[in-house]
């Protein structure tokens, strides 16, 4: 077993789950990826199965229905940290977060506790977007930083490397987010309790197959739970104090 697992959340991504896992292991060869599927209708899962059995490498975990990307993610969580993993990787299935990447996210992650795949950081680094998302995304990351005084310039990126200690710290059961907004909980609650976070600039790709998970929906949680993100920690833009997130909302009912 090796010493970083790769996390990928799947649903509907049979033209890709074999192309990622290529990817990662051309540019780290030593690592393992656990493939999260959400019983994907397509057939992903039967792909998994098989990568599964032919690679010691690769994990595969099926879910019984699809709710979301935050409870896939924290369920890999879960199960890395049954394991001896010394730092876990998010990553998307789509190619959009390029492998090539790795190295330095485990580079800038032994340094500090969280490090953060920056699409923003010294320039704007995307490709094939149309103008309308590039838009949303940036005025996502800078309202997130407003709402809640977070250091970090891409808030919202979904390529982050996390240092075993900082998910044995964090209470996963608070992060409730299903959408994109988990990634925001995640990273808000990491630095709430006092790691440091590092980016490290990426170049974000489009997706080249299959469709986007992009939603109305998913839009809307993110404007409220940015909120609900604060209003737990009672607005602090500080860490020097740690939240407690649960004890909070306790308090407020």
């Amino acid at each position: 077993m090796n010493t970083t697992l790769i996390i990928i959340p799947t649903y509907n991504e049979s033209d890709n789950v074999e192309k990622i896992a290529a990817a990662v292991f051309a540019s780290l060869s030593e690592t393992d990826i656990l493939f999260v599927d959400d019983t994907s209708p397509d057939g992903t899962g039967d792909i998994l199965g098989r990568m599964a059995s032919e690679d010691p490498r690769i994990h595969y975990m099926q879910r019984k229905e699809k709710d979301g990307l935050g409870p896939a993610y924290i369920a890999g969580f879960r199960w890395a940290l049954e394991k001896p993993y010394s730092h876990v990787v998010q990553m998307d299935a789509d190619l959009s977060h390029d492998p090539d990447s790795l190295p330095d996210l485990l580079a800038a992650a032994t340094t500090h506790d969280v490090a953060v795949g920056s699409r923003y950081i010294d320039g704007i680094r995307i490709v094939n977007w149309p103008l309308s998302r590039l838009i949303l995304s940036k005025g996502a990351s800078t309202y997130v930083r407003l709402v809640t005084g977070i250091p970090v310039v891409d808030p919202t990126s979904g390529y982050n490397c996390f240092g075993r200690h900082v998910l044995e710290a964090m209470n996963l059961d608070d992060i409730d987010a299903s959408g994109y907004s988990f990634l925001v909980q995640l990273k808000h609650q990491a630095w709430m309790l006092g790691f440091q976070l590092s980016e490290v600039p990426i170049i974000f790709f489009e997706r080249r197959s299959g469709e986007s998970k992009m939603n109305a929906a998913i839009i809307r949680e993110a404007v409220l739970v940015v909120w609900k993100i604060a209003f737990r920690c009672r607005f602090r833009r500080s860490p020097r104090q740690a939240c407690h997130p649960q004890s909070v909302a306790a308090g407020s009912r």
